[in-house]
């Protein structure tokens, strides 16, 4: 087992203890009128735009799995949902999907998996990645925490992006949210981007899910982690991510609330004090919603984005199943009309060209490609 991460003083000793750096930042996250709210969003857009001009990185999650071992109070792929449908991909589904996106524009895609040792594992996703490196210059993973040589197979295999989120900063809603599989483990998966970045990776994305504790602590803790990042792992670039609970099988509910205007400041508390993160917006968020932000800090998002295997194509409709504690169970029936389970509910169902379309009305540029392998065997 790895070594416990050097961040986890740094946090437990939070909000009481706070660097100069989270000290600007905390009170970026106290109450604001509307006219300082404003001139923040003003502020991040200006910064934003001398940091990355006016680029925006198109990325679309490739679903390979949704079986998992772990059971996640708020999240559609829980173990303990034993009645839907799942699936794990062929290699040569992964194909057909990610040819599928290319097809769409898309060269940077982003593997997910539900975590399943049985399922996703044995080199599974190395060959994955291997089948499509090809023809997908950027290739990223969020699938569950490994160990350091196992990240640097990741790497060698051809993937250039790690994403991990805590979820939670809060050990105890993390424990009351986590209640079976290695998932459990809180300091295990706060290791997890050192462990990916001693493997190789120099692109890592951390969040946390917002709707699980109070939302002002919860980006107080993840902006320390990115500070303690920096510091550590400074030849990687980081991006952060705020994403709001959604509905998802088991019929959670957001435990807390995150409005649109604390989205807002939190985005722009972000930009104002790591003026050179990347911040990333899903398809999570409402299509208006979205359009409002693009502008203010984001500089990755996503389209057209499905969260469940095989939903771009259909593919893996052959082999649908269930599990019960983590066991496959086959179907006595057949259903031509079901599919595998979502991991959540998307709310911006606009075509990659539409939400393109969006971005170009408001003077920034989609990018769909942004490297290529032949740059470094270029004369």
């Amino acid at each position: 087992m790895s070594t416990p991460s050097a961040f986890l003083p740094v946090l437990d000793a939070l909000p009481a203890r706070k660097s100069p750096l989270m000290e600007r930042f905390a009170s970026l996250l106290e109450v604001k009128t509307p006219a300082q709210l404003e001139a923040m969003a003003r502020e991040a857009r200006t910064l934003t735009r001398r940091n990355f001009g006016r680029t925006m990185r198109m990325f679309a999650p490739l679903y390979v799995s949704n079986e998992c071992v772990n059971n996640c109070s708020y999240c559609g792929f829980s173990r303990d949902n034993t009645s839907i449908m799942r699936v794990t991909l062929t290699i040569d589904q992964v194909v057909k999907e990610a040819r599928h996106l290319v097809d769409q524009g898309f060269r940077n895609i982003l593997l997910v998996a539900g975590e399943h040792p049985k399922f996703v594992s044995n080199g599974y996703l190395e060959e994955c990645i291997r089948a499509i490196r090809d023809f997908v210059p950027t290739i990223g993973i969020e699938v569950g925490p490994m160990e350091a040589p196992e990240y640097e197979r990741m790497v060698q295999a051809g993937c250039e992006g790690l994403v991990v989120y805590q979820e939670t900063y809060d050990r105890e809603i993390y424990k009351d949210m986590h209640t079976a599989g290695p998932k459990k483990d809180f300091d295990w998966r706060i290791a997890c981007p050192e462990r990916g970045y001693e493997g190789g990776f120099r692109r890592i994305g951390i969040g946390a899910l917002f709707g699980l504790s109070d939302w002002r602590l919860e980006a107080l803790r993840l902006a320390a982690h990115l500070e303690h990042l920096n510091k550590h792992c400074w030849k990687a670039w980081f991006t952060v991510a705020f994403p709001r609970l959604r509905p998802a099988a088991g019929g959670f509910q957001p435990m807390t609330d995150f409005p649109d205007w604390a989205l807002v400041q939190t985005i722009c508390a972000f930009r104002l004090v790591f003026p050179e993160v990347g911040i990333v917006l899903s398809t999570r968020e409402p299509a208006p919603l979205r359009d409002a932000l693009a502008p203010l800090g984001i500089t990755s998002m996503s389209a057209g984005s499905h969260t469940e295997p095989g939903g771009y194509t259909g593919a893996g409709s052959d082999d649908l199943h269930q599990t019960v504690k983590g066991r496959r169970v086959d179907l006595t029936e057949r259903d031509d009309k079901a599919k595998a389970e979502g991991q959540f509910g998307i709310a911006d169902e606009r075509s990659p060209a539409e939400v393109a379309a969006m971005l170009s009305k408001q003077g920034l540029d989609a990018v769909w490609k942004d490297w290529d392998a032949s740059i470094l065997s270029a004369a």
